[in-house]
C-alpha cells in the first residue's frame, strides 16, 4: 500500500459549484471525492473521470457516451439506487456528482466479516435486485455489479452505485480496441467470450455475489485475470453447499439458477430473480437464517479477483497514492490480444472472443523459452511459437476480434449517408421504411444495434422514417356512453385509458365527461395526432351526493335560494290549509336529513291559506229562517238590533254581505228591525 498523496483537485470548486473538500477513493476509471454543492449547500460524492478517457479518437465518443449514461441513470428513481444529481465538464475535467451515502461498501462488510448470515446475505441480495429491477424495466444494464458499488449506509439502507460508467467505457473501447471492461471475479461468460450483455449479465453478477455473501469467497479465483474468466466461461458455478456443507439445496439451486453458464437458464431479469430469492427465503427456517459459514474475517482482498475500483462511503479502504493503483487497462489492449494481467484483479479488459487456447488460460501464459536448456528444444519451442502466432493471426482475422466490427452511427442520417457509412465499416445495408416521429427519410432504428459486435461482410438492417403515422380523432366522444367512445377511438387507431371517475351534474353516469392527450389537452375532433395516442377518458358518475336541506315553513323563493348550493330544485303545489298561512311550505318530499344526489327536485306542498265559501244573501228574511240558511251553509250566526229597530224580526243587513267568500265556521253578523 503506498502512502496517501495530496490530489489537486482537494480544496479546488469544480464547476464554480462542487468545493472538494477530500478524496475518497481511487480506482481504474475515476476518482471519487466528499465534495459540498455550495449551491444547495449539501454533500455529495464527486466522480471525476480519469483524463485519459478523454483523449484520442476514441475520447469524445466516451465523452457523448458517458453524458448520455448519465443522463439515463438520472431518471432512474429507486430507493436502492444512488441517486444522480448532475454531470458537466469544467475544462478537461468530466464528472458526476451523486447521492453521498454514509457508511460503507461491500467489499469492506465482508472482509471485516468473512461470510454474512444467510438472511442478511438475501435481505442485501434483494435489495440489489430490486433496485435492479427498475433500471431492467428502463432497459438499462449495470454491467458492473461488484461488493464495491453495494452501498451499506449506517442507517441499514442498501444502496446500489455507478450506473453507466463501465458501459459507456466499454462501448468506446470494444469498438477501438475489440475489448470489453468489467470487474473479471463477475463477469457472465457471454460478456466475456462474445462482448454480450443484457439483464441476464446482471442477474449473473447478482449470483456471483450471492455466492461470496454465503461462502466468504468467490467461486472463481486465480493468480490472473485470464485464469478467472477461464473458469467463467468453462466451469459450472459450484453449489455453496461444497464449502459450507449445512447450507439447504434450496440456497444452492437459486445461487446456481441465478449465476447458470447459459443466460437461457438464468431468470429474464432483475425482477424474475427477485420474485425467485423471495420464494427461497420463505422457504427458510430462522435457524439456517441466522447461520454464517465459519470463515475468519480479513480486510485483505483476494489476488487478481477483487477489484480495485471502490466507490463512496467514508469507510472504504485508505486512499492510495496513483503509482499502487493499476488503472484501465483497456489502452493497453489495442496492439495485442494477451491479457494484461494486474497483481490485486482490478476492473479490466479481455479481448472479446477470448483468442487463447484453453491450455494457455488454464496456465496463465505460456512457458518461458530460456528455461530450455538444449538447442533442439529452442528450435521445436520457436516452430511451435510460429505456428501460433501464424494461427493465432489467421484466428484473430478469421474468427477473432479481427473479424468483427461493430455497427457504426447511422441514426440521423438519410439513406444514401447511411450505406456510405456501413461500406467504410466493411457492412452492408438493408434499408426499410416505417412511420416515427423522427423526420422523414432519416434513419432512426438499426438491427443489429449502433456498438453491437458484428462480423465483418454481415448486413445491417436499418430503418428510415416515413414520418409520422397520423390519424384522424373522431368526432362525439365526449358525452358518450363508455363503450361507445372506446370503440369510436379504437377503430380510429387510438389507445385508450380511463382515469378515475367525476360527478357533474349536467352529465348522466356512464357518459364520458372529458377526453385528454397526453400532453394534458382536450381531444379536439377532426384533428391529426399519431396512431395509437394514448386518450384518456374520465367517465361520469353522475351529480354528486348530497344530504336533504328542510324547507319546511319557508316560502317558495327562500328555499330556492337555500337549496342553490347543492343544485336542488323546488317544485311547489299550492293547497289550502286553514293552521299554516298563505304562501308558507307546509311539508315537502324527500324529507329533510335524506340522501339525494345534486340536481333532485324537492316537491313541497304551499300554503293557499283557509278555503272560502260564498255566503247566502238572507236581507229581508226572518230572523230564523236566515240563521237556519246560513247555519246550513256551514257559517255561524250574530245578531245585533238595526238603527231603526221596530221589533218586526226581519233582517236588514248582513256582514259579510251576501255574495262575499268566507272561511267554514265565519261568523255572519245580521241587522235585525
Amino acid at each position: 500500500m503506498g502512502t496517501t498523496v495530496t490530489d489537486p483537485l482537494v480544496g479546488r470548486l469544480v464547476d464554480s459549484r462542487y468545493e472538494v473538500v477530500s478524496r475518497i477513493a481511487r480506482g481504474g476509471m475515476a476518482t471519487v471525492y466528499l465534495a459540498v454543492d455550495r449551491r444547495l449547500d449539501r454533500d455529495v460524492a464527486l466522480k471525476v473521470m480519469h483524463a485519459h478517457l478523454a483523449e484520442g479518437a476514441s475520447g469524445a465518443d466516451f465523452v457523448a457516451r458517458f453524458r448520455r449514461e448519465a443522463r439515463t441513470a438520472a431518471r432512474l428513481t429507486h430507493p436502492g439506487l444512488v441517486a444522480v444529481y448532475d454531470q458537466g465538464l469544467d475544462g478537461e475535467t468530466s464528472y458526476l456528482t451523486m447521492e453521498y451515502v454514509d457508511g460503507a461498501n461491500l467489499r469492506r462488510y465482508l472482509g471485516e466479516r468473512g461470510a454474512l448470515t444467510v438472511g442478511d446475505a438475501f435481505r442485501i441480495g434483494e435489495c440489489v435486485l430490486d433496485a435492479l429491477a427498475t433500471a431492467h424495466r428502463g432497459e438499462l444494464v449495470h454491467r458492473d455489479i461488484k461488493p464495491e458499488n453495494v452501498l451499506l449506509a449506517t442507517d441499514g439502507r442498501v444502496k446500489l452505485a455507478d450506473f453507466g460508467l463501465a458501459r459507456a467505457v466499454t462501448e468506446v473501447t470494444s469498438t477501438t480496441t475489440g475489448t470489453v471492461l468489467g470487474t473479471v471475479a463477475y463477469l457472465a461468460p457471454e460478456l466475456v467470450t462474445r462482448g454480450l450483455s443484457d439483464a441476464r449479465t446482471d442477474v449473473y453478477a447478482c449470483g456471483i455475489l450471492l455466492f461470496e455473501m454465503l461462502t466468504g469467497r468467490q467461486p472463481f479465483t486465480g493468480d490472473t485475470p485470464i485464469q478467472v474468466a477461464f473458469q467463467h466461461v468453462y466451469n459450472d458455478v459450484p453449489a455453496p453447499s461444497e464449502l459450507v456443507d449445512w447450507l439447504p439445496i434450496e440456497v444452492d439451486e437459486v445461487v446456481r439458477s441465478l449465476a447458470a453458464r447459459d443466460p437461457d437458464d438464468r431468470p429474464l431479469d432483475a425482477g424474475a430473480a427477485l420474485a425467485l430469492l423471495r420464494r427461497t427465503r420463505l422457504a427458510l427456517d430462522e435457524e439456517t437464517l441466522d447461520r454464517h459459514a465459519d470463515v475468519a474475517p480479513s480486510i485483505v482482498l483476494p489476488a487478481a479477483t477483487d477489484p480495485d475500483e471502490t466507490d463512496l462511503g467514508p469507510d472504504l479502504e485508505p486512499d492510495v497514492a496513483d503509482d499502487d493503483v493499476p488503472g484501465e487497462l483497456a489502452a493497453d489492449q489495442a496492439e495485442t490480444t494477451q491479457l494484461v494481467s494486474d497483481a490485486r484483479g482490478a476492473t479490466v479488459a479481455l479481448p472479446i472472443g477470448l483468442g487463447v487456447s484453453a491450455a494457455e488460460l488454464a496456465s496463465g501464459g505460456l512457458p518461458d523459452p530460456a528455461r530450455r536448456r538444449h538447442l533442439v528444444r529452442w528450435i521445436v519451442a520457436l516452430g511451435v511459437l510460429a505456428a501460433m502466432v501464424a494461427g493465432g493471426w489467421w484466428w484473430y482475422g478469421q474468427e477473432g476480434p479481427g473479424a468483427y466490427t461493430a455497427v457504426p452511427t447511422i441514426v440521423r442520417q438519410d439513406e444514401a449517408h447511411a450505406t456510405q457509412i456501413l461500406e467504410r465499416a466493411g457492412l452492408r445495408g438493408k434499408s426499410t421504411k416505417d412511420f416515427s416521429s423522427a423526420p422523414i427519410d432519416e434513419v432512426f432504428a438499426t438491427d443489429p444495434g449502433e456498438g453491437s459486435r458484428i462480423r465483418k461482410g454481415a448486413t445491417v438492417a436499418f430503418v428510415v422514417s416515413r414520418g409520422p403515422d397520423l390519424v384522424v380523432v373522431p368526432g362525439g366522444v365526449v358525452g358518450a356512453l363508455q363503450a361507445d367512445a372506446a370503440k369510436v377511438l379504437t377503430d380510429a387507431g387510438l389507445k385508450v385509458q380511463y382515469t378515475d371517475p367525476a360527478n357533474a351534474d349536467d352529465v348522466a353516469a356512464g357518459k364520458v365527461l372529458s377526453a385528454t392527450l397526453p400532453d394534458g389537452s382536450d381531444v379536439v375532433p377532426d384533428a391529426k395526432v399519431n396512431r395509437n395516442t394514448l386518450v384518456t377518458l374520465t367517465i361520469s358518475d353522475g351529480p354528486a351526493a348530497v344530504t336533504i336541506t328542510s324547507v319546511v315553513n319557508l316560502t317558495v323563493a327562500d328555499a330556492t335560494k337555500l337549496v342553490a348550493a347543492d343544485a336542488l330544485k323546488i317544485a311547489p303545489t299550492e293547497v289550502f290549509n286553514d293552521a299554516v298561512p298563505k304562501g308558507i311550505i307546509i311539508d315537502q318530499s324527500p324529507a329533510p336529513a335524506t340522501a339525494g344526489h345534486r340536481t333532485d327536485t324537492i316537491s313541497v306542498h304551499v300554503s293557499k291559506g283557509p278555503e272560502l265559501f260564498p255566503v247566502p244573501d238572507v236581507n229581508h228574511q226572518g230572523v230564523d229562517a236566515a240563521t237556519r240558511t246560513l247555519t246550513e251553509a256551514g257559517f255561524q250566526v250574530k245578531t245585533k238590533k238595526a238603527a231603526a229597530y221596530f221589533g218586526l224580526g226581519f233582517v236588514v243587513g248582513q256582514s259579510p254581505s251576501g255574495g262575499d267568500m268566507a272561511p267554514k265556521d265565519a261568523v255572519i253578523t245580521l241587522s235585525i228591525t
